[in-house]
Parts: C-alpha cells; structure tokens; sequence
C-alpha cells in the first residue's frame, strides 16, 4: 500500500477465488489484467470476460516447454535437457488453458555452452523484465492493439535492437 496500489489476497478455495477475483475486477477500472507468472488456471468465466485484455508471461518461447507443469526451473531444465540451442520469453494473452493463449511478444535468450538450471533462469529473468514492461507500454500507448485473436502491431516491436548468437 505505500505505492497507493490496492491489493488482493485470492483464496485458496476454487469457487472463493474465482468469485472475488471476478468481482475485484468487475468492480475495478482496470483495463489490463497482467499476471507476471500466474501458476493458476484462470477460472473459465474470468476469461471469458476479459478475453484479449489479460497477460501472462512464460519463460521460454511458447508453444515449446509450455503446459501444465511447466513454470519456473521445471522450463530451464526441460529446455537443457531437450539441448535447443535457443529459448527465451514469451507474452501470451490468457485462454482456458495453460500457456495456450494466443502469443502477443517473444523474445529469444541464447542457451549457451556451459549453462546450467541457474545461468539460464537468471539470463531468461532479465528478459522478462524487459519484455513484459515493454509490451505493458505498447498497450498502454497503442502501439499494440489485443483483441480475442491475438495482438495487433502498429510499429515494429522494440526498435533498434537486434537478437544475435554470439
């Protein structure tokens, strides 16, 4: 609260959460639901309300190493363990499923000879924070439009900058 920013504790309890998560944000004047990494299957209903208007972030380019299970290290060791040689972040709006929604920005990391669960988190973390931001922003200026679908661009998606494996 020292921000001003409101909070709310979800219950544990399914039909709880659900209910007062719908009704936090039915009663709020959000126009952004960005979940940085939300473990829990969003509640049907919450979805379909706020189709296309809700975030979430994953640690590695979607569709690959998504799913149910898969957050966190379990990603990182799966994406060592498969031997890609690229991962990286990706923003996806929230459907009825895990990691299934339609991909709004990814970004490539570089798995590098060497890397172990921890190098990897940490250079994929940086990234998020990079990422996530930066598409918070484009919504916000609108330069990227979300709809149901997926999501619009207007200009191309952080200019200037280059992906290489070095």
């Amino acid at each position: 609260m020292a921000a001003g920013a409101r909070t709310v504790v979800l219950p544990r309890e399914a039909p709880a959460a659900e209910a007062l998560l719908a009704d936090e944000l039915d009663a709020s004047d959000v126009q952004l639901v960005v979940l940085a990494g939300y473990l829990r299957l969003v509640p049907e209903s919450v979805v379909a309300a706020w189709r296309g208007r809700m975030l979430n972030l994953h640690p590695a380019l979607l569709p690959a190493f998504g799913g149910l299970g898969m957050y966190g290290q379990r990603v990182h060791e799966a994406v060592l363990k498969a031997g890609v040689r690229v991962t990286g972040v990706t923003v996806h709006l929230v459907d009825e499923a895990y990691d299934r929604g339609p991909v709004v920005a990814q970004w490539p990391v570089p798995v590098l000879d060497g890397d172990d669960v921890e190098s990897l988190a940490s250079r994929v973390l940086s990234v998020e924070h990079r990422l996530l931001p930066a598409v918070v922003a484009a919504v916000a200026e609108g330069t990227c439009r979300l709809g149901a679908d997926g999501a619009m661009w207007t200009v191309p998606f952080v200019p200037g900058e280059t992906f290489q494996l070095d």
